[in-house]
């Protein structure tokens, strides 16, 4: 971030003196530099950092540990919430299967001996009815006979209807109430263990460690870059081309980009044409001033070239005529 600074408060500086290289230069060619756009490594959650896995220069492939915080809090986060998830999906599977085995069989039991005994008030019914039928027994015997029956019979039917309720699960909404809490709980465990796992970050690419910004045992504050990687594909060559140029420069292009100790011009492809003048005089503008406009142009390597050039160091950039 400071390096990124100091080049912006840099810029018209290194412009006036690219402008000013132009004309030592052969046409179409141009001086500039090599600019990198750095990736910073943070979490999004602090803690005391407990292990700094890599160190300046050290070279990382993609999905490599950098750096790990204190996670201590967080598991046992991730705990809790595993174990208020278990019990409301217990609690839901409970609901799902109605009355326990056992319950169930003891309700058939007692069933079949409502039946039992309304079969016996229904033949002693039947009995009476015929010694009533011979003025053999008063008519208050008989009624009796009949209570016993309808009562013996709306036994049958209420055990009948416990065993059938038995056998069922758990009302619609308390079903659907144990559904939401369960989706809640999966929730929190889900929060829980993203929070578990930024403690931790690894390389989003393979890249050279550009530098470290904490160092183990120090307290990092969420959000505060760690690690600092420069990716290959995060390399450009950046130079300024005078007014009357800008228009024979194409986004897409090629441009050769030499510097010393190359051992060949390296191919890079324009990305970005600036749009406003990099450098302008505080004056209005004539013919004659109008020469001392430059524009911004950048060009990315191919990794496999990126490799071969820094940050900072000057090129000479040919562009075609």
């Amino acid at each position: 971030m400071k390096t990124n600074f100091i080049l912006r408060l840099l810029t018209p500086v290194l412009a006036a003196w690219l402008l000013a290289g132009c004309d030592r230069t052969r046409p179409g060619e141009f001086q500039g530099y090599v600019e990198g756009e750095y990736v910073y490594i943070a979490s999004p959650v602090g803690g005391t950092l407990t292990n700094l896995a890599v160190a300046r220069g050290d070279q990382v492939k993609a999905g490599q540990l950098l750096f790990a915080l204190e996670r201590e809090s967080e598991a046992a986060s991730v705990r809790s919430a595993q174990h208020t998830l278990d019990q409301a999906r217990a609690q839901l599977a409970d609901l799902d299967k109605g009355k326990r085995p056992s319950e169930i069989s003891s309700l058939a039991a007692q069933l079949d001996h409502a039946r039992a005994d309304l079969k016996l008030a229904e033949t002693e019914l039947a009995r009476r009815q015929n010694l009533m039928g011979q003025n053999v027994i008063s008519k208050e015997e008989l009624d009796q006979a009949r209570a016993q029956r309808d009562a013996d019979q709306a036994q049958v039917d209420q055990l009948a209807a416990d065993l059938a309720t038995g056998k069922l699960g758990g009302r619609e909404d308390a079903v659907t109430a144990a559904q939401a809490l369960v989706a809640v709980q999966a929730d929190a465990l889900a929060k829980a263990q993203w929070t578990y796992d930024q403690k931790q970050q690894f390389a989003p690419a393979a890249a050279p460690v550009q530098d470290t910004l904490y160092r183990q045992g120090e307290y990092v504050a969420a959000g505060s870059p760690v690690v600092e990687l420069l990716p290959p594909d995060h390399l450009k060559v950046r130079f300024f081309v005078p007014e009357e140029w800008v228009a024979r420069v194409k986004v897409g292009a090629p441009a050769q980009v030499s510097f010393d100790g190359g051992k060949a011009p390296l191919t890079a492809t324009i990305s970005y044409i600036s749009t406003e003048a990099e450098y302008t005089p505080p004056v209005i503008y004539n013919r004659e001033n109008r020469a001392s406009l430059v524009y911004m142009i950048e060009a990315r390597f191919a990794p496999g070239d990126a490799a071969e050039v820094r940050p900072g160091q000057p090129v000479d950039v040919r562009v075609a005529q």
